[in-house]
């Protein structure tokens, strides 16, 4: 059993799906792409809506604005269909890993492995996440990859060109109700009951040929199949017996199949410079719309994000961004990239930009008894960020102790994504008195009498001084002229109670904590 995902007007769909803030924001207005290499530009392709109000393929654009006045006029855009084509081959590999990109817009699965509930379920996901995407498809599945490829078309003809108004209306319509996926039994009898009535033009015969066969008064494959093989052959060829094979649905033949993604990359070139935020996130979402597909397709979570823009004075704007915690979360990753984007302002409009995903596998971790983890450590990722925009990069972290005998010297660094148990308790017990630090110190100043301090001031502790000990003096790194540090601890008694540690350092006196 074959199976083929099929995007009628592909590429016009490709282009509105670019410029598009929603999913379905262009799907009832009419829109036609027009051949843009041309001097005389003419309609290729066209959606319902623009087929419903009269619009035909082969018209010009004067024409074509004639039927409709509030047409979308669009050309065939390489990055955009490139991005679709992407984004389709993601969606066919969410149900086999052995996929055929058969035509543009067209993909067929080797679906012979899986059951008759699997496989249309499975279809049925991939048409969800591509109608997610903005990408509006159907699907086949049949015996033959041709059978299949006929079945899904036949689930989109409102892209047909060439249908009466009405026609087109009551089809339409037939069409929202239909299941967007169609399934051929494989016996030969309901083969045929599918493919008799389905006109000539299915087969794709080449112009001659059609009219050779209107001429006969031959209207669907039934009445093409009517006649033997040999007797076609004989008056149209071999050309003859390769349209009558075609007729009869073909048979299964190996996929040329291609690899899964290698590297999960998108990138695109903006045919007006972008100068606002909105218009870039935009483009960046469709991005990640499609990098999550192929990740969850691939079985794989994002570790790492690379931004790079191109501005237009050929400078760029680069920024990775190690996750805290690997995941393909759609919302998760968006919010990684906004979050920075609003606090970035570049000297030149933005005409270019490229997003790359480092894969790896789901991280599987069991923490120990005593272990804890962040709940959530993509929301505390965000917060920090947010926070180091605010105050710098500098203030934001956790303490570490650093490698001097400075006192109270630490560095800030990341936060741990686990927490560690806490240390095991010192062999030797605790020998002495606790001291609670004042943070930050207070300053103090002395009354002295004979040389020695008599009287102590802060605006928390004044008092008689009863006793003291000291000085303890010392230093360290003089040889770093912006480092060195020197100081005297004393430890005072006050008549009314409590032992204190003051020191001086180049700045003053201070009173730096109590004893209990």
């Amino acid at each position: 059993m074959f199976a083929v995902l099929h995007l009628a007007g592909f590429a016009l769909q490709a282009v509105l799906r670019a410029e598009s803030a929603t999913a379905t924001a262009y799907r009832d207005r009419p829109a036609a792409l027009f051949s843009g290499t041309t001097k005389k530009s003419a309609v290729l392709m066209l959606n319902a809506s623009a087929l419903a109000v009269g619009v035909e393929p082969g018209m010009s654009a004067p024409q074509a604005i004639a039927r409709c006045a509030d047409l979308l006029i669009r050309s065939p855009l390489a990055d955009a269909e490139a991005d679709a084509r992407a984004a389709l081959l993601a969606a066919a590999f969410t149900v086999s890993p052995h996929v055929e990109a058969t035509a543009p817009g067209i993909v067929t699965i080797d679906a012979r492995g899986l059951s008759s509930s699997v496989r249309v379920s499975a279809c049925e996901a991939a048409l969800a996440r591509l109608a997610l995407l903005g990408l509006f498809g159907t699907a086949g599945l049949a015996r033959t990859p041709l059978i299949a490829l006929y079945a899904a078309r036949n689930r989109s003809r409102s892209f047909a060109p060439s249908r009466s108004l009405e026609s087109h209306r009551i089809e339409n319509e037939e069409r929202k109700r239909e299941a967007a996926i169609c399934e051929i039994p494989t016996n030969p009898s309901a083969e045929s009951s599918f493919l008799s009535p389905l006109p000539l033009a299915t087969a794709e015969p080449d112009t001659e040929i059609a009219g050779v066969l209107h001429a006969w008064g031959l209207r669907t494959l039934g009445d093409l199949t009517r006649l033997t093989r040999d007797d076609l052959g004989r008056r149209l060829g071999t050309a003859g017996t390769a349209l009558w094979d075609r007729a009869r649905g073909g048979e299964p033949r190996p996929l040329h199949l291609v690899p899964p993604p290698q590297e999960f990359v998108a990138a695109m070139e903006f045919e007006d410079a972008f100068e606002t935020l909105e218009p870039l996130l935009f483009i960046l979402r469709r991005f990640l719309d499609r990098l999550t597909l192929e990740l969850e397709a691939a079985h794989f979570v994002a570790v790492e994000l690379d931004l790079t823009l191109m501005l237009a004075d050929d400078t760029a704007h680069a920024r990775s961004f190690r996750l805290p915690e690997p995941t393909r979360d759609l919302e998760i990753l968006f919010r990684t990239l906004h979050t920075h984007l609003e606090s970035v302002r570049t000297d030149s409009p933005i005409v270019a930009a490229r997003l790359r995903v480092t894969p790896a596998r789901p991280l599987v971790r069991q923490h120990g008894l005593f272990d804890t983890g962040l709940r959530d450590p993509h929301g505390f990722a965000e917060t920090l960020a947010r926070v180091v925009a605010l105050v710098g990069s500098d203030r934001v972290g956790t303490p570490q102790l650093e490698d001097t005998h400075r006192p109270d010297a630490i560095k800030l660094v990341p936060p741990h994504a686990v927490i560690p148990p806490a240390a095991p308790a010192p062999v030797q017990p605790v020998v002495g008195r606790p001291l609670r630090r004042f943070r930050p110190p207070l300053p103090a100043r002395f009354e002295m009498s004979e040389g020695q301090p008599t009287f102590l001031w802060t605006e928390r502790v004044q008092g008689t001084i009863a006793g003291h000990l000291g000085p303890w003096c010392s230093s360290g790194e003089w040889w770093q002229a912006d480092r060195i540090w020197s100081r005297e601890e004393w430890d005072l008694a006050l008549v009314d109670g409590g032992v204190y540690r003051i020191c001086r350092t180049a700045e003053g006196w201070f009173l730096e904590g109590e004893y209990d």
